[in-house]
């Protein structure tokens, strides 16, 4: 946001993409399940693993969202199928080259993000990848960032509150981000000095994800401390290097993001 944002911080034109920690909902005592259902979930949960653990192709990501989506069918009350799908969308529109597609991708991720709301309203976890779908949603369709980031900042509150290690701290990590890069008052929630405390609370809760050594080097950026963001922008792309040793598939993203900030 302004741009409007994806959970690892890539900038709109202004803004993606999912799994992690949730607190759980709370729940009455649950409906019978048949065991025909329980093995149908017990077989989607294992292709889904399959997939999701390979997803460093648009196609296999597209499988995994499908995987995901039959399960937050077949269990409404789990956020982590919800969350996937969410994220298996965000790295699609990330490889996605037609506009439309992307625009589509990202208004859908929005839906899965409400239903995950209206399903579970108890859990961070829907909080934050709603936050997270408005962000890329903000990124393909900029006319909906104005009553997006103020969304945002109130559903990242929220999940700090809640349940802040989901996705690597990225309640803070996030929330930081839309903090730096919105507007300020009267136009939006942009506060770069209250962005400083989410980054470094990132860092902190979770030092080994790279995209909260980039959102710190940003903060720090923004508050005149250049030595200390280089810092930050230098372990952020040690570990990205990391990670693509080990096969991510965003370490590439997450390495050109700190090589850029380095020049």
């Amino acid at each position: 946001p302004g741009g409007a944002l994806s959970p690892d911080g890539k900038q709109a034109p202004a803004s993606p993409p999912p799994t992690g920690q949730q607190r759980q909902p709370r729940m009455g005592t649950p409906p019978r399940v048949r065991p025909k259902h329980r093995t149908r979930q017990g077989i989607v949960n294992r292709r889904r693993g399959r997939i999701a653990g390979r997803r460093g192709e648009p196609g296999q990501a597209a499988a995994a969202e499908d995987l995901y989506l039959q399960a937050a069918r077949a269990d409404p009350r789990n956020p982590g199928s919800f969350a996937g799908a969410i994220r298996a969308k965000a790295f699609r529109i990330g490889r996605e080259k037609d506009g439309g597609e992307r625009s589509r991708l990202a208004e859908s991720a929005v839906i899965v993000g409400q239903l995950c709301e209206e399903n579970v309203p108890a859990a961070a976890a829907c909080d934050y990848w709603l936050a997270a779908a408005l962000g890329l949603q903000a990124r393909e369709r900029s006319a909906t960032g104005r009553d997006a980031l103020p969304r945002m900042v109130d559903l990242l509150r929220r999940a700090v509150r809640n349940d802040p290690d989901i996705d690597h701290a990225g309640p803070h990590r996030l929330l930081a981000i839309v903090l730096l890069r919105a507007p300020g008052w009267p136009l939006g929630p942009g506060d770069p000095d209250a962005a400083l405390p989410e980054a470094e609370a990132a860092a902190r809760a979770a030092p080994e994800f790279p995209p909260n050594q980039l959102a710190l080097g940003d903060a720090l950026k923004q508050k005149g401390r250049a030595a200390e963001a280089r810092s930050a922008y230098s372990q952020a792309l040690r570990l990205a290097m990391d990670a693509a040793w080990r096969g991510d598939p965003d370490a590439a993203g997450w390495a050109d993001d700190a090589r850029a900030a380095l020049r």
